[in-house]
């Protein structure tokens, strides 16, 4: 009952809550990035969803597009902006996706939507990933985010479609707070980002 009614009515209900609350940072942080990505502060890209359905994701875009003389965009780490480091950093990127939640898209918790290119390399463990809503937050999120293995992650993104709950959703929300004061994470090792996913 809670996965199939509560859910969808606790995942709209927070999105729009959320939306009205955080308006005021919204306008600003978008501003901001309207200067510093030459009038783009929006990141779209084509995700995968519930049963691998493919839709599409938006963010805040925390990168510039530089390319280098051949015309290749330049590694994350030397495209990632000044504002956008501060917006990463406080997670910030990530409130457009309440848009999401509110189309029916996404959930406020479930497992991190992932590349689309990513889908062709899951074995049938990593691909149960696709048997929830993805989230904004997440388990594998509150328990290393982009610092944990491409393994570990699955494991506790399975291990949370095994077992939904309303309390587990609960104490991840409280744990993703924590983790975003704390900027726990954010980042893999050495990288801006965390390496691709190559398949187990």
């Amino acid at each position: 009952m809670y996965k199939s009614i509560v859910k969808p009515f606790f995942d709209i209900s927070c999105a729009l809550i959320g939306l009205v609350l955080l308006l005021p940072i919204f306008i600003l942080v978008t501003l901001f990035l309207l200067f510093a990505n030459d009038g783009k502060p929006f990141f779209f890209q084509l995700r995968p969803g519930k049963n691998g359905k493919i839709f599409k994701i938006i963010k805040f875009k925390t990168m510039n597009d530089r390319k280098d003389a051949n015309g290749n965009l330049l590694p994350d780490a030397d495209r990632l902006t000044k504002i956008g480091s501060f917006v990463r950093k406080t997670s910030l990127d990530e409130i457009p996706q309440l848009l999401n939640v509110v189309v029916g898209d996404m959930s406020i918790v479930g497992p991190r939507p992932l590349l689309t290119t990513y889908m062709h390399l899951y074995n049938d463990f990593q691909n149960r990933r696709h048997e929830v809503k993805p989230g904004i937050t997440g388990w594998a999120q509150v328990n290393g985010r982009n610092a944990i293995s491409w393994d570990k992650k699955f494991e506790l993104d399975v291990w949370y479609v095994d077992n939904i709950s309303f309390l587990l959703d609960v104490k991840i929300l409280f744990k993703t707070i924590k983790k975003v004061v704390k900027s726990d994470g954010i980042n893999a090792i050495d990288s801006a980002t965390t390496e691709p996913f190559q398949g187990s």
